[in-house]
């Protein structure tokens, strides 16, 4: 509990056990024929005293909102209900009133403490300060003050500050607070890694690689921060109806009083004031909105929490609730549901050797950040002693084709086959399982190199759970050749393929799947390279692979998954399906509650115990419904 929460608690504890002696002086000295002794004063004193005890901080709330326009809220509800029944004379239950709502409202807090600790955990991950090597000198800096280029010192046991590449040392770094799995990931020398992760062992330095700002913490914090201000439409209604509602059952609660308490006195000359008056102060407690106000929000953000857990980022409710009515699911392929970690599997010069032929697309390739031309680049540099490949002049990369360069004087091409059809050569195309890389020097064909994928061991599974929870239809759009994306469909069991796509083709496709949709679903898009941000972007709800992806993808997308396991999409899928379900499932109990309750309440058959469990109680009880949001697990 926060220090305030205990405060609260206390001041609870304390209502409850003077509200008990003034209960007990009741019972066992009670009043009788209308004669006030002094144990009645006392009695009297001791109620009001809880009460106030219990509930001053609401009293002022109400006042303070009254003097800002703000007049019908919970506040307001329970001070006009409380401090009526204490007018007519029913001290122990306007007490009860106050300290029974007090009790809610303590509860509410820690559940929603409780739900926040996932999110809030996620902001320990920003380090407060940078050791900076200058001069040969280490100086404590903030993070926002190093520039790219700078050398970072991280000792065992410290955060790394910001985004950058390994240059000494190795060690192990504690992802979870990232990416929600406890496993150590192993760097060495030439190893990027990510800002937020502890190292556990080994002194490293590190050349950043990002200013703080573009860094991986900060965006993460810019998504927990930012992540309760997307409200789900329920939650909008919810805050509607609560604004309509509540003025609405206090002119009911006025009519209550007033018109049978005239009617029945002009008709039959009794007055009965007090007791209609006390059904309409029953009837104030009873219709306080509390359980819904409090509820849904609180569902929609343990659903958010819960999913942190995992390495999930949602950056709203919003999108949780459109993932929950989600039946078309649409993947890139590299990266999303294949590792993106290519390798040379096979080479096939044509007139130059082996090795010439890895070099001289390496030297083109080495200006794209694509995974294919880093495992050229990284292969031709392992196949050179001295771990270089040549220096390429006036190089330029040719969206959707490839690259072209000049490399000692050679005028060097390499990419896909419409590539060589575009510099005029007329090649036999090559149909294997993987990517080839077609090589032209000066004009003249020499050869391809074929780079090989491996698919997720997880992407199986995946998309069968999809299925499993009703997936109407799982499609892939890449840019592949046509042979190598319908192997990679048929073995993880999508549904449909569309290859060879240029970047502005995936967008178009993504259309035509969006137009199909069934009416009253969502259309989910994964992906995770600059290219996919378009797409992730149009879909009604995008997801990003987080560890690996593009910043741009991560930006663009709704939803992101931190540690890039693609079987945390199904899982997504059902928190965001069960906070749905609670939320409804709150909304139909409480007013199904709240309707019976205030019918009795207006026929004089409730009373003010029976209005406290309406409201508190069913707050309570939605409250503990609503946390079963953070208890859900991977299957």
């Amino acid at each position: 509990m926060s220090r305030k929460q205990k405060k609260t608690l206390r001041r609870i504890i304390i209502a409850a056990i003077v509200f008990a002696i003034g209960i007990a002086m009741g019972i066992f000295y009670p009043e009788s024929d209308g004669v006030m002794s002094p144990l009645f004063y006392v009695r009297t004193f001791l109620l009001i005293a809880a009460y106030l005890i219990a509930g001053f901080d609401v009293l002022l709330k109400a006042v303070r909102n009254i003097l800002h326009g703000q007049v019908f809220d919970e506040n307001f509800l329970m001070t006009i209900a409380s401090i009526g029944a204490i007018i007519i004379g029913e001290y122990s239950e306007g007490a009860a009133v106050m300290i029974f709502y007090q009790v809610g409202e303590l509860f509410q807090s820690v559940a929603v403490g409780k739900s926040r600790k996932s999110i809030s955990d996620m902001m320990d991950i920003n380090p407060e300060s940078a050791n900076v090597e200058r001069n040969g000198e280490i100086t404590e800096t903030d993070p926002s003050e190093v520039q790219v280029g700078e050398t970072v010192v991280i000792k065992p046991g410290e955060r790394i500050p910001l985004d950058g590449v390994v240059i000494f040392g190795s060690g192990s770094l504690n992802t979870a607070a990232l990416t929600g799995e406890s496993t150590l990931r192993d760097v060495t020398e030439g190893d990027e890694v990510i800002s937020g992760c502890v190292n556990t062992d080994g002194l490293l330095k590190i050349r950043v690689t990002k200013p703080y700002s573009d860094s991986t913490v900060s965006k993460i914090l810019e998504l927990v921060e930012n992540s309760s201000t997307n409200k789900a439409k329920t939650e909008n209604f919810i805050t509607r109806f609560a604004r309509v509602y509540t003025p609405i059952v206090v002119i009911g609660a006025v009519l209550l009083a007033v018109i049978p308490t005239v009617f029945i006195g002009l008709t039959s000359g009794e007055w009965q004031w007090s007791d209609w008056v006390y059904r309409a102060l029953t009837f104030l407690v009873v219709s306080c909105p509390c359980a819904l106000v409090i509820s849904v929000p609180l569902s929609y953000f343990g659903g958010i929490g819960g999913a942190s857990r995992h390495g999930i980022m949602i950056k709203g409710a919003n999108y949780l609730e459109q993932l929950a009515k989600a039946k078309m699911f649409v993947f890139d392929k590299t990266g999303t549901l294949t590792k993106g970690s290519f390798s040379v599997t096979e080479k096939h010069p044509e007139g130059i050797s082996e090795n010439e032929l890895l070099s001289l697309c390496a030297a083109a390739e080495q200006i794209s950040n694509h995974p294919i031309a880093a495992s050229v680049v990284k292969t031709a540099k392992a196949a050179n002693a001295n771990n270089e490949i040549p220096k390429a002049e006036n190089a330029r990369e040719i969206a959707g084709f490839g690259v072209e360069a000049e490399v000692d004087g050679k005028k060097i091409h390499a990419g896909n086959a419409r590539l060589m059809k575009q510099i005029g050569l007329d090649i036999t195309e090559y149909e294997a399982a993987g990517t080839v890389v077609y090589c032209a020097v000066n004009g003249v064909y020499r050869g391809y190199i074929l780079v090989s994928d491996e698919i997720k061991e997880q992407s199986r599974s995946a998309i069968s759970a999809l299925k499993a929870l009703g997936a109407e239809k799982t499609v892939m759009l890449t840019g592949d050749r046509k042979i190598t994306a319908e192997k990679v469909a048929e073995t993880i069991g999508l549904d449909e393929v569309k290859s060879q796509l240029l970047p502005d083709g995936k967008v178009k496709a993504l259309e035509e799947i969006y137009e199909a949709k069934p009416p009253k679903s969502t259309l989910a898009y994964i992906g995770d390279g600059m290219n996919d941000a378009p797409s992730l972007a149009r879909a009604d709800v995008g997801i990003a692979m987080g560890a690996l992806g593009s910043d741009a993808a991560i930006e663009a997308a709704d939803i992101v998954l931190m540690n890039d396991n693609i079987e945390n999409l199904p899982l997504s899928v059902r928190i965001a399906r069960k906070t749905r379900r609670i939320v409804t499932e709150n909304i139909v109990f409480a007013l199904g509650v709240k309707a019976a309750v205030l019918v009795l309440a207006a026929l004089g058959i409730g009373n003010m115990w029976l209005a406290v469990f309406a409201d508190v109680g069913v707050a309570v009880l939605a409250i503990i419904n609503a946390m079963r949001c953070m208890r859900i697990t991977q299957q």
